[in-house]
């Protein structure tokens, strides 16, 4: 499943697309949704924003449109009219003259007023977004210190959307690990310094993504590799999908385990599970 920052850049490629500009056309998939074509058709598009792994495309008059791509949703940019030649199932269209913004296979999408924003049952639920400029780590140590959260062992609370918005299983595992703090620990046991760590790490790592395209490992010792010709799936984590392969700081034998059916990846070395 894409995580928050793989949609954020998406929606910064469609944002470039078709921002700023009027749909000539907007198709919908559902029949649902078929009556609000002509409605959006002509109108300009103000914004695409996104909130965790959900996406809002805005209009001029207030209607926006919400998706969320779940495993399988893709967006596409291409010349106008011109389609991806793909095997995915083609759910939402907007043209302009020039552009064409295109979500494939998603199997949520909606067209909400501005009060149903906030009530929606997904965006209500969500915690602050991990890619939010004004999230700082006192905001994000102050929900760790939360009794609502601080009970929970943080391999579960990581991927609680509630909590943090954005953060999916890749996340997870490398945010832990640049923490130096094992899975199973809660974060009503953490020390002082441990919780900064962890609230920065959230914040750092999940930028780090963002403004990579997809790299958590330090940026430079990811250089260093790639000029080594390792491929990128060799260098871009810590530990996330390295399972008995070495810490690039340590030299330990990083191993995984399997939690809520999602694959975990720790170093034992770095994040000794002595502490939980």
């Amino acid at each position: 499943m894409p995580e928050g920052p793989e949609i954020r850049r998406a929606a910064d490629r469609v944002a470039r697309a078709i921002a700023g500009r009027p749909a000539t056309r907007v198709r919908f998939a559902f029949p649902e949704l078929k009556r609000f074509e002509r409605r959006l058709s002509g109108k300009r598009v103000d914004a695409v924003d996104t909130r965790g792994k959900a996406m809002l495309i805005r209009f001029e008059g207030g209607l926006s449109i919400y998706s969320h791509s779940q495993l399988y949703g893709r967006w596409y940019v291409r010349p106008a009219g011109q389609l991806p030649r793909t095997g995915r199932t083609l759910r939402l269209a907007i043209h302009n003259p020039d552009r064409s913004a295109l979500l494939y296979s998603a199997s949520e999408i909606d067209v909400l007023r501005p009060a149903e924003i906030e009530t929606h049952p997904f965006l209500s639920r969500l915690g602050p977004d991990a890619l939010d400029r004004e999230l700082t780590d006192s905001a994000l140590e102050a929900r760790l210190a939360d009794a609502r959260f601080a009970r929970r062992q943080l391999a579960a609370l990581l991927l609680d959307q509630g909590f943090v918005a954005g953060i999916g299983n890749y996340l997870r595992s490398e945010i832990l690990f640049v923490a130096g703090i094992h899975p199973a620990r809660r974060p009503r046991d953490l020390s002082d310094d441990e919780r900064h760590a962890l609230a920065r790490a959230i914040r750092r790592v999940s930028r780090r993504s963002y403004r990579s395209a997809g790299i958590t490992n330090d940026l430079e010792r990811a250089r260093e590799l790639r000029a080594r010709g390792l491929s990128r799936s060799a260098y871009r984590h810590h530990v996330f999908g390295r399972a008995g392969e070495r810490c690039w700081s340590c030299g330990g034998v990083i191993e995984s385990s399997t939690r809520g059916g999602r694959r975990l990846f720790v170093c034992p070395s770095c994040q000794p599970a002595a502490q939980a």
